[in-house]
């Protein structure tokens, strides 16, 4: 009896002392991603072997098909995909742009057409340019000196916020909304300034909305470098005749079906409450998209990859999602909710990456106070690694559609001072992506989620 007693007690102990502590356990994710990490490779193939990912294009079938194989070899309990319909705009031959000063004195100039826009007609377009700050300025011009004009929207990203995507918020309504706001004016095109704080010669393209307007009073909307903004806003004033030449070849067509990817761990505890991480798997086509959002999706693959290097039994289901079509029309995001809801599944937790395989500096949360609170106990144990932001924000576009009152919404929050340099632009590169700061980034992530799994958020088990 006594032999059996001492047994039963070494093995309590032994298993006791087997447990890592949490520390111990961050330690031992972090030196795994750094030193056994897949993140970097899997960016590579996607940039460089796929390329851009516009939604409903063949590169982004063929990442689809390549992102569901990298987590079938994952040996999850579950690799899925999950149909959804996305819009499917091709840009067509490059476009081309110029401004005259005088008869036969031309500059070109980079451009690029918004995603979503309509094409010039066959020989382009040219008319007198006129420039506003704002959608304020297109009412007091008025109809009178905008029609048969083309708008040039040049209200720059603000340099003096340290937050970069407050300086985008704004001003990006210009190109999202300045089609169809200078077409009540009868203006017959609109150019916009580059969403970027550097200056360069790099067009950024980016989402825009015609709104309910009718289908014969669209105008072409295209996106302006820099550089090329400078100028021409130079030349106005020097000699407010300028004429502004561009053609674009754009065009929409039927929605087509696509898929987001999903992988699945299941809890060993509480099976039935989920927990997402995920990004975009969709890109714009000027580069290949290896920031937005390429990055995200291999961190979130990593987290589920790096659980498992390290041991870890979550107690909880796991899920990466890869989201389809954020970029021009959340169509992934909202399915996914959408058949989360319709299958009465209960997600506690959504984790998105998609501000860029930057150095990462910490989380913000779409939660309640006293869940912040809680989360915000643990920022000790990420301060070893830099980590130092536990605020209330944004968490992110694709999991937006989850929230409820009682789930916590997160979103990894990488240094953006480079971001916009390269987001939507030609330059969004892989070589641009740094390999130590994608996989800190991922390891932040499988930080976070092993923590809220392990200690749960504030009404669940």
């Amino acid at each position: 009896m006594k032999k059996t007693i001492y047994l039963l007690c070494l093995f309590i102990v032994t298993a006791v002392s087997a447990q890592k502590t949490d520390e111990e356990q961050l330690k031992s994710i972090y030196t795994a991603a750094l030193t056994e990490g897949k993140a970097y490779d899997w960016l590579n193939y996607l940039s460089n072997q796929v390329g851009g990912r516009l939604s409903g294009s063949v590169q982004a079938q063929q990442a689809v098909d390549y992102t569901k194989l990298q987590l079938d070899e994952l040996g999850l309990d579950k690799v899925w995909l999950q149909p959804v319909m996305v819009p499917k705009w091709n840009r067509g031959l490059p476009e081309f742009a110029y401004f005259e000063t005088d008869p036969g004195i031309t500059t070109n100039v980079p451009i690029c057409a918004l995603g979503g826009s309509v094409a010039t007609p066959y020989g382009g377009i040219k008319a007198n340019v006129v420039e506003v700050k704002s959608m304020d300025d297109l009412a007091i011009l008025g109809k009178q000196r905008l029609e048969g004009r083309i708008v040039f929207f040049n209200r720059p990203m603000d340099p003096a916020n340290i937050s970069t995507f407050e300086s985008y918020s704004g001003c990006v309504d210009q190109r999202y909304s300045g089609a169809a706001e200078a077409s009540k004016y009868g203006a017959v095109g609109i150019i916009v300034r580059s969403m970027n704080l550097r200056l360069d010669d790099y067009p950024h393209t980016g989402s825009m909305s015609y709104g309910d307007l009718a289908v014969d009073k669209r105008i072409p909307a295209a996106a302006i470098s820099t550089n090329a903004a400078d100028l021409l806003s130079i030349s106005l004033r020097l000699n407010p005749d300028v004429n502004f030449y561009f053609k674009q070849n754009c065009e929409q067509l039927e929605d087509v079906q696509s898929y987001n990817v999903i992988g699945e761990i299941k809890g060993s505890t509480y099976p039935d409450e989920i927990m997402v991480v995920g990004g975009h798997l969709d890109s714009w086509d000027l580069g290949d998209g290896s920031h937005d959002d390429g990055a995200g999706c291999v961190q979130s693959m990593e987290v589920l990859h790096l659980l498992k290097k390290t041991g870890y039994k979550p107690k909880r289901t796991l899920r990466v999602v890869l989201f389809m079509n954020e970029e021009n029309g959340l169509r992934g995001g909202n399915e996914y909710a959408a058949v989360a809801q319709k299958k009465k599944e209960t997600h506690v937790f959504a984790l998105e990456s998609d501000s860029g395989g930057f150095a990462p500096r910490g989380f913000s949360f779409d939660c309640s106070e006293e869940n912040l609170a809680k989360i915000q106990a643990w920022k000790p144990l990420f301060e070893p690694y830099l980590i130092h932001m536990f605020v209330k924000g944004h968490s992110g576009a694709d999991i937006g559609p989850l929230k409820n009152d009682k789930m916590v919404l997160a979103g990894l929050r990488p240094d953006s001072q480079r971001y916009f340099d390269h987001h939507h632009a030609e330059n969004d590169t892989f070589e641009h992506v740094n390999k130590r700061e994608l996989e800190l980034g991922a390891a932040s992530m499988a930080s976070l989620v092993y923590l809220v799994d392990t200690y749960g958020i504030v009404g669940t088990k």
